[in-house]
């Protein structure tokens, strides 16, 4: 039973994404004949994984509502509200402070049209916004232009276009061409603060100019060094195995077998090279018969998604209370006896194979939350091959002391001997599995906003999980697992026992609002503390126009922090309320650098349309400040999502790459730092 539900999880978890620039929703649009004198326009939209476009007439202050859009309507009048199908979820968002509704994989929008004249022409556009768990796009649209004959009895057609956006327009879609509330008023405020004769500049100025190759090269090689990590991980988790009672009284009995069965040392040595390349071989072959199966769409999915993060939760919560003792996962007996017996029966390198795969069996109850473990972790790593570099690392760290013991039999003398120790190293990885199967509950309370879990009570538990540690580790604390007769702990259990004491210590002002920058990139945002002494002020732009924005700044001789955001962007605000408020953030964006805020959901409209073409020749039409600034962050920097953030010099060229949403508080200082000591040596 725990052997299929494990090898579920494995099946479900590895594959990985790897997101475009893209629009991750692709709508088609029709027209429908309802009745002589009635036509539906339908947008019928695919949403990719993990995704979510958001509904209609959501309130003020919120994310973009779809909204229709009519630019002309010559013998033809909207007729009601814009009408959608599809599941909508309802739920409450924190960050809005309101009930939000969206659509995730299908969602369709219906506008209906009255007929008044005998031919009609309506054309317009469909504008929608989207988000998922960790950035948002800027409002997208889809364009439709019409024409058809109306009833023959009808009065010659006439232009309706103003009649239809007085009265057929619904209050909440009136609302959504504009700005929301405060944020109408501060880009309001904003703009009179500027100077009046700021220079500006046009699409196309040297402002303008392309940097998408400079971008790249300022990335890091990310993906090499999460690599790196996570065949450290396994690489530990497979050295942590080993100590356990599954594990370590095997390994003397193993290479004492191999010696003795061969007579010699040298074909000794050799079956437990065999011995331990098999081993790599069942746990890589695992891992990529997993990754085979799922392609490279679902790892993103899978890190974000809340019912798969909740499963996470409470697999881990079952494999910790395992190493407690509470029970023991187990397989059935029978199947270790029956390969065990076909490896007696086998000769060559068969039985080999066949020893090792016992192994993997006899130790499942050891291995299996230590393998969970990793497996989740390389599946949130955003890198289709991180399951198989993690257990190619795991399995080498369970393969090497079969071969190295049988090379150097003396070195089994020196070896620690089986004792109770090993049961210690099995309950202290309970409380590391407990405690992290708290962040990934974390990611599901976030998503549905229940409120269970905010940072203060998601402290207050690691606080207690590691002081129940550091007593188990200084022999205070008992588990029945231990026996009636415990011995003193030795002296590596006591420091180790110390330590974790002390960080529950270092954790206690977190419940006030202290920063806590060593667990940051586990507890849950700062945004969702209830009690919080540690009051800073809000960071502000002072320019939302990316040219007068960049004049003062070449005025001011400081460098640039753009800020491609959005009114409705959910995850601006989540980067504003967990990063944005640390004082030494404050600080280096308040005095070190001009920032300019861009909200590519700004409704204001352009003097006049502009038509810009792509770099595959399509022609797009800015009709809003927001089109605008989302047109420069795709052109200039190749990047079409929010929150982004560049630094740039005062000719618009960057100074430290991109930094995108992650709530990361030393990194975004980093990125920051970088930017600052590029610019004075320009």
């Amino acid at each position: 039973m725990f052997k299929k539900a494990f090898m579920s999880l494995a099946l479900l978890l590895i594959s990985a994404l790897s997101w475009g620039q893209g629009n991750p929703v692709h709508f088609t649009v029709a027209q429908k004949q309802v009745s002589p004198s009635e036509v539906d326009v339908v947008f019928t939209g695919t949403i990719n994984n993990g995704w979510h476009v958001y509904s209609t007439a959501l309130p003020d202050g919120g994310p973009i509502s779809a909204s229709l859009n009519v630019e002309k309507a010559v013998g033809a009048k909207a007729e009601g509200p814009l009408r959608h199908s599809g599941k909508e979820i309802n739920i409450d968002d924190p960050i809005f402070g309101m009930r939000v509704r969206y659509f995730e994989h299908h969602v369709q929008f219906v506008q209906r049209f009255k007929i008044t004249g005998k031919t009609y022409s309506i054309n317009g556009y469909l504008e929608y916004g989207t988000c998922n768990d960790e950035m948002c796009m800027p409002p997208q649209s889809v364009d439709f232009n019409y024409k058809g004959n109306g009833p023959k009895d009808a009065p010659a057609a006439t232009d309706e276009t103003a009649a239809a956006t007085a009265d057929d327009a619904s209050p909440a879609d009136s609302a959504a061409a504009t700005p929301a509330g405060e944020a109408q008023d501060s880009v309001a405020a904003a703009a009179q603060a500027q100077p009046a004769d700021t220079a500006t500049a046009s699409i196309g100025d040297q402002l303008w100019t392309p940097v998408i190759d400079k971008m790249k090269a300022y990335q890091p090689d990310t993906e090499g060094k999460s690599l790196w990590y996570i065949f450290l991980m396994g690489l530990l988790g497979g050295i942590i195995a080993l100590f356990t009672p599954c594990v370590w009284p095997i390994i003397p009995m193993t290479v004492s077998f191999f010696l003795h069965r061969s007579g010699e040392k040298g074909k000794g040595v050799r079956d437990a090279i065999i011995y331990g390349i098999s081993i790599i071989i069942i746990y890589m072959t695992l891992a990529l018969v997993i990754t085979a199966l799922f392609g490279p769409q679902t790892l993103n999915e899978m890190s974000t998604n809340a019912p798969f993060n909740i499963f996470f939760f409470l697999l881990l919560v079952v494999f910790a209370l395992s190493f407690f003792g509470m029970f023991e996962l187990a397989l059935p007996s029978s199947w270790g006896n029956k390969v065990d017996s076909k490896a007696s029966a086998t000769t060559g390198l068969l039985s080999i194979f066949l020893m090792a795969f016992t192994l993997s069996l006899v130790s499942f109850s050891c291995t299996a939350p230590v393998v969970g473990l990793l497996l989740v972790q390389a599946a949130t790593s955003n890198n289709w091959v991180a399951p198989a570099i993690g257990m190619f690392g795991f399995a080498l760290a369970l393969a090497l002391p079969f071969t190295l013991f049988a090379m150097f039999p003396s070195w089994m003398k020196k070896a620690p001997k089986s004792g109770s120790w090993m049961n210690t190293v099995k309950v202290v990885l309970g409380f590391v599995e407990l405690a992290f199967s708290l962040k990934f509950f974390s990611v599901a309370d976030l998503a549905y906003g229940w409120g269970l879990l905010d940072r203060e009570t998601f402290l207050a538990l690691w606080i207690a999980i590691f002081t129940l540690m550091g007593l188990y580790l200084l022999g205070i604390l008992h588990f029945r697992s231990d026996g009636d007769n415990p011995k003193a702990q030795p002296v590596a259990c006591i420091m180790l026992g110390l330590c974790s004491l002390a960080f529950a210590v270092y954790m206690v002002p977190g419940l006030w609002g202290a920063p806590c920058k060593a667990v940051s990139a586990f507890a849950p945002p700062m945004y969702t503390q209830d009690f919080n002494l540690n009051k800073t002020e809000e960071v502000k732009a002072k320019y939302t126009s990316y040219e007068e924005g960049m004049a003062a700044a070449k005025a001011q001789h400081k460098p640039v922090m753009l800020d491609f955001t959005g009114f409705g962007c959910v995850n601006c605000r989540k980067m504003e309320a967990a990063v944005w408020t640390d004082p030494e953030v404050q600080k280096r964006l308040n005095d070190d650098y001009v920032l300019i805020s861009l909200y590519v959901d700004d409704k204001t409209p352009l003097a006049k349309p502009i038509e810009v073409k792509d770099s595959k020749g399509n022609t797009r039409k800015l009709r809003t400040v927001g089109d605008k600034w989302s047109w420069l962050e795709q052109t200039k920097f190749g990047y079409l999502a929010q929150p982004y953030y560049v630094t740039l010099d005062n000719n618009g060229m960057p100074l430290s790459g991109s930094f995108v949403y992650k709530e990361d508080i030393p990194g975004f200082l980093e990125f920051l730092d970088n930017g600052l000591k590029e610019y004075k040596k320009r």
